[in-house]
Formats: structure tokens, C-alpha cells, sequence
């Protein structure tokens, strides 16, 4: 018999995430953004984000084996996160939304931005962190490129990306566990190309374009799967900077 599931998504406030497993410790953790081919629910518009679009079809699909679905619904995510919910509550889906608002006073290293670690694991690492702890030994890196963004749907994309490769944006204040600090969210290290990535549909395109004009980065969103067109503006990037 399948374990019944927590899942989230967003960053959910690390105290009611922490008391709900704490609770339900017989349960599998499953982040909702990731894309696990869960079929249609033909509920969103075709043209959607499709990050939410994730959300809505794995929890329509595992609805029978969700005790909780924990859901961002501050500034943390989105407004559409926050719609999401509402959706998810109206299909008989027991959500718990929550906001984290009140950061911790002291500032939170981000040793896996910085790491030796691939692209993609650095990034698992870093959502994964969100329910547990990262206790592997780390080797921090010099920076030849910057990632600056959100997890995208297809990791294809961070194949590209050598393992020198430093992240920015939501993903390191992800990892600094202040995921709605937008001042750090727009800081990035002015000596380090940087692409800027969005998924198409996100809110995320207008600063990741305003901040790829400012700091002479590649500003790139893509919508659901990897094209040759983002590959090869990618792979010029890198190789020409």
C-alpha cells in the first residue's frame, strides 16, 4: 500500500512544515511544483505558468493520498500560488496556506549557491532543504557564470552550466531562508555573467529582464520543455563570456 503524502509547495513557514511531519512521520514529502507527468486536470488556461500548472495536476492526481498540502500563499510565491490554493480547496483537497513573514533576525550563509556541486543537484539540494538539512561537505567555488531564478520545470537547461556556476535570486534567498527578500533576491555579484531564467507566464520575466538590461546579462524564460533556441543562447553565453 502507497504511503499517503505531504505535499507543498512554495516555501511554506518552517514551523507549521516542521509540525506537520513531526505529526505525520508515516508520510512521503513530495514537492508539487516538480513535473512528474501527472496527466491534464483541464483546469488552468492553456497558456499558463506551467509551474502552477504542476501544482494543480500532481495534487488533482494524488488527491486520494494527500493528508496535507501545505501552500504558499504570500509574497514568498505568487499570486497564483495563492489561487491555486483556493482552486485545490474547492476540489475537497485539505490545503493549509501559509505566509512566511517573519524572518530570523540573523543572516543564514548559502554555502550550496556557492558550491562545487552540478547546477541541478545544487538546486535539488536547495528545495530539499526547505524539510530537511543538507549535511554533505561542501567545497565552495569561484564563480565563471551566475544562475539567477527560480527552479525550472525542464533541468535539461542547467546541463549547460558548469559546476563553477553561482546562484542568485529566489533560489539563494530559498537557501537563506528568506524566500520574499527582495533585495537580496536582486543582488547579484556584478563581476559574474549571469543568465537570468524565468518560466514563461511567471511573474519573475519583468525582473529578470530588468535586472539582465542592468547588469548586461542573458535574460531567458522558457515554457514548459527545453528548445534548441534557449540551448544555443545559453551555450553562446557561457562560451563568449
Amino acid at each position: 500500500m502507497k504511503k499517503d503524502i505531504i505535499g507543498f509547495y512554495g516555501y511554506p513557514d518552517p514551523q507549521i512544515f516542521q509540525q506537520i511531519i513531526e505529526r505525520n512521520k508515516d508520510c512521503e514529502i513530495i514537492d508539487l511544483d516538480v513535473d512528474y507527468n501527472a496527466p491534464d486536470a483541464g483546469i488552468l488556461p492553456e497558456a499558463y505558468c506551467v509551474i502552477i500548472k504542476n501544482i494543480i495536476n500532481n495534487s488533482i492526481n494524488l488527491k486520494d493520498r494527500l493528508r496535507y498540502t501545505l501552500a504558499s500563499v504570500g509574497e514568498e510565491k505568487c499570486n497564483s500560488g495563492m489561487f491555486a490554493s483556493v482552486i485545490l480547496k474547492e476540489h475537497g483537497i485539505n490545503v493549509i496556506q501559509t505566509k512566511y513573514e517573519k524572518y530570523p533576525d540573523i543572516s543564514y550563509p548559502t554555502p550550496i549557491s556557492k558550491s562545487n556541486l552540478p547546477l541541478a543537484d545544487k538546486i535539488n539540494a536547495i528545495t530539499e532543504g526547505i524539510y530537511k538539512p543538507f549535511t554533505k561537505k561542501l567545497t565552495e567555488t569561484k564563480p565563471t557564470i551566475g544562475f539567477w531564478g527560480v527552479p525550472p520545470n525542464d533541468f535539461r537547461i542547467l546541463e549547460l552550466f558548469p559546476d563553477t556556476t553561482h546562484i542568485y535570486g529566489w533560489l539563494r534567498c530559498v537557501e537563506a531562508k528568506r524566500p520574499a527578500d527582495l533585495e537580496l533576491e536582486m543582488q547579484i555579484d556584478k563581476e559574474v555573467p549571469t543568465v537570468f531564467f524565468s518560466q514563461t507566464f511567471c511573474g519573475k520575466m519583468q525582473l529578470a529582464k530588468y535586472l539582465a538590461d542592468k547588469y548586461n546579462g542573458l535574460y531567458i524564460d522558457i515554457d514548459d520543455k527545453t528548445n534548441r533556441s534557449a540551448i544555443a543562447k545559453v551555450e553562446a553565453f557561457i562560451n563568449l563570456r
